[in-house]
This record gives structure tokens, sequence and C-alpha cells, in this order.
């Protein structure tokens, strides 16, 4: 038990030159506040109109939570001191119409500000899923996809609540502080002057408290993405996990990301719960300078009773906005930082931004030429090196070769998922740094080794190659890929829901259907990554008849590690480090008996 009470101040200890660290990079980073503040603004501004009736209604409920204690002390001066009943009743009944009009602004402002910060975290949310879609395919290679998915639920739900409730509240606050000053030096200049000791107080220990909950709420919010990441990865591993029971690993690695995740949560929290501490304490401080100052002036006929009572109703409403104000900057901190990491994606650069001034792609016959392709993932090792080959419409061509030797890379570079570094590829001709990428991709098909099944019908899955297309168009697809007799089998035939990932049919079916969806998108360029691996031998022949239909009259690539699927194709490609060291025909590299006799050989011994 004392272990536990210890740990946190153990963690204090130990973190306190990295939260110091942050604590002075922040500094030079302050102007972010105003910047994020801004830009959220820019997403407020299209309910302006409402906008505006909010803060009105803000204004009425200052104003008459500024009225209802200056006539509670009229009452007392005007009618309790002096013992006059006469207009006592019409006080009380105006005082009471004025509380429940303070209640109905009061209704009004949080019902319409809800609407507003929903509509807005609505639009936020759409955005960033909508540039997420626009964002290249290296962008999400280096990023948790558990770190990206809290950004678009965690981080925004925090700026949902803080709208909800905080820009009302700041508002409200800021508008019964002035007033409540002004009527107070209106009253008596020497209480208010007295009253506002309290201020510089306020302002130093605010100051002391926010330089430390500031970097700690970023790191919090930075943990907790981290932690989502894990859990997503591990969620999607749970396979390999219990394979190798590494079960005890994943866990000790979940308990020190949710350790950093209490930490960094118990400090901020508890270096903002120590605002309202702080504030009771100036609240109780004024109250008896008030009573205190007040009684002696009251005694020598300088200020009335009414006055004093007025006075400690208003400096009760001085130190609460004050009180508010902290809270909500300590809940604006956390959601800036939720929201700078939203804005974070947002500014990352989209992948078709500066496709303007290039040209469509007209229909391809499929004729494509690599020339001098160089290409690295990493400044300081080449993945590809002057890549040079021709591949004419209609012709297969493969690429082999051992893992890592850049077979992958190359489609990727053709599909312009990534960008060559030096070279140049052509498709009839065309140079496709001077092609828009969605003319381009509209034209090429995909067969992955990982056939990616989304939650919906089977009808829906197929036709994702192409979303036009028929119900009949759908089927007579299917039949082209062999997929037709499972998929009236499965329970509700075509309409049968596929869970996440497909799951519920199997991996070979799964391939099928693959391949029917593109069969329908009908591309002229075909790519095939390692479509028939780990597939039984049946499903393997369905699949590879189901793929020669497919590639029939397309240019297609294959990519594979089983020699024996690509003993038909047009063109070989060898390669090793990132070169092509041998082209040809099957015959051609066998009789050559170089690098590819020798992979074949080693594939005919183990019997691929």
């Amino acid at each position: 038990m004392l272990k536990e009470i210890i740990r946190p101040f153990q963690y204090k200890k130990m973190k306190h030159l990295k939260i110091e660290d942050s604590q002075s990079k922040n500094k030079q980073k302050s102007k972010n506040y105003f910047a994020t503040l801004k830009r959220i603004w820019y997403f407020l501004s299209s309910n302006k109109g409402l906008l505006f009736l909010v803060l009105f209604m803000v204004f009425l409920s200052s104003a008459l939570g500024l009225l209802g204690p200056y006539l509670v002390g009229m009452a007392i001066d005007d009618y309790i001191v002096t013992r006059k009943m006469d207009g006592f009743v019409t006080l009380l009944v105006s005082l009471g119409v004025i509380y429940v009009f303070y209640s109905l602004t009061i209704w009004f402002q949080n019902y319409w500000m809800i609407g507003i910060a929903q509509d807005t975290v609505y639009t936020m949310r759409m955005r960033l899923f909508q540039h997420l879609h626009k964002l290249p395919i290296p962008f999400f290679d280096k990023r948790q996809h558990g770190e990206l998915m809290s950004r678009i639920t965690n981080d925004i739900e925090n700026v949902s609540s803080t709208l909800n409730s905080s820009v009302i509240q700041i508002f409200s606050s800021l508008l019964t502080l002035i007033g409540t000053v002004a009527v107070m030096l209106w009253l008596s200049p020497l209480l208010t002057l007295l009253t506002l000791i309290i201020v510089p107080l306020m302002f130093f220990g605010m100051k002391w408290i926010t330089k430390r909950t500031g970097p700690l709420f970023k790191e919090q919010q930075r943990n907790l993405g981290e932690l989502n990441g894990f859990i997503e990865e591990t969620i999607s591993g749970q396979r390999i996990i219990k394979t190798f029971s590494q079960e005890k690993k994943v866990t000790a690695e979940f308990l020190e990301k949710g350790e950093r995740l209490k930490a960094a949560g118990f400090w901020a929290q508890t270096y903002s719960g120590l605002i309202p501490k702080l504030m009771n304490v100036l609240n109780n401080l004024s109250f008896a300078i008030i009573a205190g100052i007040g009684g002696i002036l009251a005694l020598n006929n300088m200020i009335s009773i009414g006055v004093i009572v007025i006075f400690v109703e208003y400096s009760r409403q001085f130190t609460r906005p004050l009180n508010d104000l902290a809270n909500q900057f300590n809940t604006l901190l956390s959601a800036v930082a939720g929201a700078e990491r939203v804005f974070e994606i947002l500014d990352e650069e989209e992948e078709f931004k500066n496709e303007r001034s290039l040209h469509e792609l007209p229909q391809v016959k499929g004729e494509v030429e690599f020339k001098n392709v160089t290409f690295s993932y990493e400044e300081e090792s080449k993945t590809v090196k002057n890549i040079d080959f021709h591949v004419y419409p209609g012709e297969t061509a493969a690429f082999v070769g051992p893992t890592g030797a850049g077979k992958t890379t190359l489609i990727n570079l053709l599909s312009r998922f990534y960008e060559v570094d030096s070279g140049g590829i052509f498709i009839d001709g065309y140079d496709l740094s001077k092609v828009k990428k969605e003319s381009l991709r509209k034209y090429m098909g995909f067969v992955l080794q990982d056939s990616f099944m989304f939650q919906g019908t089977v009808r829906e899955n197929i036709r994702y190659g192409r979303l036009a297309a028929s119900d009949d168009a759908v089927v007579e697809a299917a039949k082209l890929a062999n997929a037709h007799s499972f998929i009236v089998k499965l329970p509700d035939g075509y309409d049968t829901v596929l869970s996440q990932e497909g799951s519920g049919i199997s991996q070979g079916q799964k391939q099928l259907l693959s391949i029917a969806r593109a069969f329908l998108a009908n591309p002229s360029i075909l790519i095939l990554d390692e479509a028939t691996s780990s597939i039984d031998t049946v499903t393997e022949l369905k699949i590879q008849a189901a793929l020669q239909k497919l590639m029939n009259g397309r240019t297609s690539f294959v990519i594979a590690h089983r020699l024996n699927t690509i003993q038909n194709a047009d063109r070989i490609f060898v390669l090793d480090e990132g070169r092509i060291i041998e082209e040809g025909n099957h015959d051609t590299l066998l009789k050559k008996k170089g690098f590819y006799y020798q992979l074949h050989g080693k594939a005919a011994a183990s019997g691929i």
C-alpha cells in the first residue's frame, strides 16, 4: 500500500527534468495556443448567428445575475432596516421574475451552445477523416493506426467536451467579472480596492500552476495516443501473440504504458486540482476583509448595511468567475493539446494537392517502361538502383528474388504510392510524374497476398471494384473468378454479411472475392502480389485458373516466391539487392544457370 502511495512521487522525481525540458521547449511554442484557438474559432464561425444569440443570452444572464444581489441590498436598506413595508412585496416579486429569467437565459445559452459544439466537432471529425483519405501511403506506414484512431476519437471528443462547457463559462465569467467590479467601484471604491488585493495572489498562484499543467496535459494526450496504438496493435496481432506465448510480454508493455499515462494524468489533475483550493482560500480571505473593514465603515456611518451585504455577495461573484476562469483555463489547455494533435494531421500535405497542373491519363493500353529508376525509403540506403525494363501491352512480367530485393518497391513506384528519387516511369509513353495519380490508379487492379474484406455483404465487397456496377455485373465477375459456386452456398448468398476483415470465410475464398473485385474493376494493368501464397492445393488451382482469365489481354505484374506460379510469364526479372541481375523467360533463365537457376533448384528441393 505504501508503495502505491509513494510511486507517483517517485515519478515526479524521475520525470522532473523531462517536464522542465518540455516546459522550456513549449516556451518557444506559446503562440501555438493562440493559433490553435484561432483555428478552433474558424470551425465555430460557421454558426456565427447562433453564436451571437448565445453571447447575447450570456450578457443577459450576467446582467440579471448582478441585478439580483443589488436588489437584495436595496431591500435591506430601504425596507428591513427602516421597517417600511410599502413596495417590499413588489421588490420581492421583481426579484423572483429576475431569477426566473436568469434561469431561462442559462437554459437557452446551454441548449444552443451544445448544438454549436456538436456541429463544430462533427465538422472537425469529418474534415479529419476526409483528409486522412487524401494522405499518401508513406504517412500511414510511419504511424500506428491506433494512435491515428485516438486523434479522431479521444482528441476530438476532448475538444467537444470543452466547447460544450467552457466557451459559455469563459464569456460569462468575463462579463460577470467586469460588471461586478464596475458596480463595486460605484458603491465603494475603498472596499473594492481591498477586495482586489486577492488578484495579484491569484495571478501568481495561477501562473505557477498552469506552468506545470500545460506540458503535463500534452504528455497525457500523447501517452493516451500511444496506449491506444498499442491496444489496436495487440488486438490485431492476437493470433501471433498466442502462437508465440507472448501474453506476459505484451501485458508488461501495456502496464508500462499505462503507468506512464497514469502518472502524467495524476500530476496533471493534481496540479489543476490546486486551483479550486487556492480560489477557496482567496474567497475566504476576501470575505474576511469585507466583513472586517465593511463593519468598521458601517459603524462610522460611511456605508450602509445593505452595501456590505451587496459587497459580500459580489465578492463571491468576483471570486467565482476567477475560479471558473482558472478551472476552464486548465480544461482549455487540455482541449488545445487535443486540437493541436488534430490540426497536426490536417496540416499534413495531401497526396493530390499539387496535381492541378498535371494531366489525365487517357485510356491505357498497358505499355510500361522504367528508365534508370532509383529509390530509397531512407536517404542513406538505396532500395532499388538504376532499374531499366520495358513491358509491352498484354505481357505478363514477373519479379522474383530474395526478400528485400525490391520487388514490392517497384510496384509501389509504378502505382505512385511512393515517388522515385531519380529516373522515370512511363505508361504508353506518358511520364507518370506528370500524370494525376487518380487517373493512373483507375486503370490499375490489385490482388494482394492479404485480401482485405470490409464489413458488409459479399456483394458490397465485390462491388468495391466498381461502385456503379449492377448486381448482374457483380455475379458475372464472381463467376469469372470461380467464386460464384461457394457464394451461393453461403447462408444468404451474395447478401451474406461478412464481419470485419472477412472472418467467416477461408483465406482462399477471400482471395477469390478479391479476384472478382479486380474483374469488376476491369483494369488495364494488373498487379498480383503473392496472390496464391498460403493457399491449399485445390483452392490454388481455382485461383490460378481465375487469375489466368483475369490476366488475359492485360499487362500483368506478378510478384511470387513460388516459382511454379510464374513459369508461363512472358518476362521474368530477377532482382537482388535492388538491381535487376537477370531477365528472360523461364526456359531462357534456366539455360543461363545463373541466380534464377539456383532459386529454381532450391524451390524444387523445397517442393514449391
